[in-house]
């Protein structure tokens, strides 16, 4: 029988050595996300890097995370807690494995990003929890009413016991999979990262004792709490408000989002207000929201504070239930994304009142998300391939916006177009930055992105985009970026984000810009009608996004 290792008090340790341990925990889980991606199978993995690792303590709190994907936060820091819920310590064993992705009964946000977890045994006790997260790109062509049409749902169960793969277990899951083979790969690339983590975490104990190791665990959330509670308090006392609408295809209208931050001595208070939870994908359960508010408020307050449980605890974050920001069962939530960002941009646009030189213009407030499904032309096997595309990112007190990047809770990379070509039926025409995009200022937001698409084999493509109906606004007398579209090509018609082509059929997609810091300069007004002359931009664009009523005026 096992039981879980008591953490020591931090109080004995030197901060030298607290500091020493928190590095070496930090490149135990940079190194095992270097593993999963190298022996990785699908692109959305070994190319844009969609996956990201954690340690957990013997409780399940957050040790670290390694600097990939904020949004997967939110998935890891449910997954144990289910775990120890239903599996008692002392049932739990060296060698096993728990698999889950249920955004209901497994901790995690949304279905395609499945969770490995493992146990880290030291003296035949639980130490530790080495975790990773990939998101496998394979539920597609589906729908979005709720949960259950979204794909396979796991809650947390054993894929390995006591080191032996439960081969019902896996036959079950790529049974429900479009291509199996991905998910085989991919899985026993996360396993392997896992293992990687245990050997790294025990070779840790092995050096410096496992009572230090854990007693330097307790000390760096320590430290993050007393870092977080100290840049708080930094922040003026008061409440800040702010409000945004969400636009999606999935739905009509703009849908009202708020927050309302009070900060009170070294303590944040975040309530977030949204209309009901709808039959579409972007609903967000409340661990999404959690990983979000945590990303934005670290990345405001004190950049430098640790990615660990500790910086949490000085944070109130509530949402009415069986809303948007806090949906309840069986609301969908595979756009959650799309979500998330929008959340992140209501945060520092109400922080801005109080912190204006440490926050930056509305970023895009969007990850576009083009997934694609169709045969092989040369022997009809089955093909998923998702990517999401980066736009602009707000324009920073003292610089210029970032172009065509990703932004807030995602930060995956863009698949390189060779890769794309050689291995699906497709071929990227343009891919290139939006003149004029970005949001004039003092300093100009981000500028967006265009990249058109064509189908060299029959296939269907979903888009999940965001920012079509409405623009990311600037700060301090800074104008809006333009907004994101779509633009079928003779012959193709979108039902919504679905659509289906046929071969030499193409499709546009439009990433928004972002918005501009402080009023305008006459020097951005000379620009923005120079990229009207040349056609860069239209007179629409110039008309309602830059104040110039015609041609003539502006030039």
């Amino acid at each position: 029988m096992s039981r879980a290792l008591d953490a020591p008090r931090a109080a004995n340790l030197d901060p030298i050595t607290i500091e020493v341990i928190g590095s070496a925990l930090s490149s135990i889980v940079e190194e095992t996300g270097e593993a999963l991606i190298r022996a990785s199978y699908s692109t959305n993995i070994k190319e844009r890097r969609d996956c990201s690792t954690a340690l957990f303590d013997s409780q399940g709190r957050t040790l670290c995370q390694a600097e990939h994907i904020p949004i997967h936060l939110g998935s890891f820091i449910g997954i144990i807690s289910h775990i120890l819920k239903n599996h008692p310590v002392e049932d739990i064993r060296p060698g096993d494995a728990f698999i889950g992705n249920d955004a209901y009964a497994g901790g995690g946000t949304h279905l395609p990003d499945i969770v490995l977890a493992e146990p880290i045994f030291v003296d035949d006790r639980l130490a530790a929890w080495t975790v990773n997260l990939a998101h496998h790109a394979d539920f597609a062509d589906r729908g979005h009413a709720h949960i259950y049409q979204e794909g396979l749902r796991i809650p947390p169960i054993r894929l390995y016991r006591g080191g032996e793969q439960q081969k019902d277990v896996l036959e079950l899951i790529l049974l429900n999979c479009q291509v199996p083979r991905e998910r085989l790969s991919d899985l026993r690339a996360q396993m392997a990262a896992n293992r990687l983590g245990v050997q790294r975490f025990r070779a840790l104990c092995g050096k410096y004792g496992a009572d230090t190791v854990l007693a330097a665990g307790e000390g760096l959330l320590d430290h993050a709490e007393r870092k977080m509670r100290a840049g708080i308090a930094a922040i003026p006392d008061g409440t800040y408000r702010f409000a945004d609408v969400f636009d999606n295809p999935e739905f009509d209208d703009n849908l009202p989002i708020s927050v309302e931050i009070t900060v009170a001595g070294d303590q944040m208070r975040l309530h977030f207000d949204s209309p009901p939870q709808l039959r579409a994908g972007i609903n967000m359960t409340y661990t999404a929201l959690l990983a979000t508010v945590y990303y934005v408020i670290k990345s405001v307050v004190d950049p430098t504070i640790r990615p660990n449980a500790g910086l949490a605890r000085p944070l109130t974050v509530t949402a009415p239930e069986g809303t948007i920001l806090n949906c309840v069962h069986p609301a969908a939530v595979n756009g959650r994304i799309q979500t998330c960002q929008r959340v992140s941009d209501i945060i520092i646009g109400a922080l801005a009142q109080a912190v204006p030189e440490r926050v930056i213009a509305c970023t895009n407030s969007s990850c576009v998300v083009a997934t694609f499904v169709g045969h092989q032309p040369k022997d009809g096997a089955l093909w998923v391939y998702l990517e999401t595309m980066g736009g602009g990112s707000g324009a920073r007190p003292t610089k210029d916006g970032l172009d065509g990047v990703h932004v807030h809770t995602t930060n995956t990379s863009n698949l390189p177009v060779e890769a794309l070509e050689l291995e699906y039926p497709l071929t990227l025409m343009r891919y290139e930055l939006i003149g004029g995009s970005g949001g004039p200022g003092r300093f100009r937001g981000g500028m967006a992105l265009r990249r058109v698409y064509r189908a060299d084999a029959e296939c269907r493509v979903r888009l999940d985009v965001s920012r079509i109906r409405s623009r990311s606004w600037g700060l301090f007398g800074g104008l809006p970026g333009s907004h994101g579209g779509v633009v079928a090509g003779p012959g193709v018609v979108f039902e919504r984000d679905n659509a289906v082509l046929e071969p030499g059929q193409w499709f546009e997609v439009i990433t928004p810009g972002a918005g501009g810091y402080g009023p305008p300069t006459e020097r951005a007004r000379e620009a923005v009608a120079r990229d009207l002359a040349e056609d860069v931009i239209d007179a629409t664009t110039a008309r309602e996004i830059y104040g110039f009523p015609s041609r003539g005026d502006a030039t």
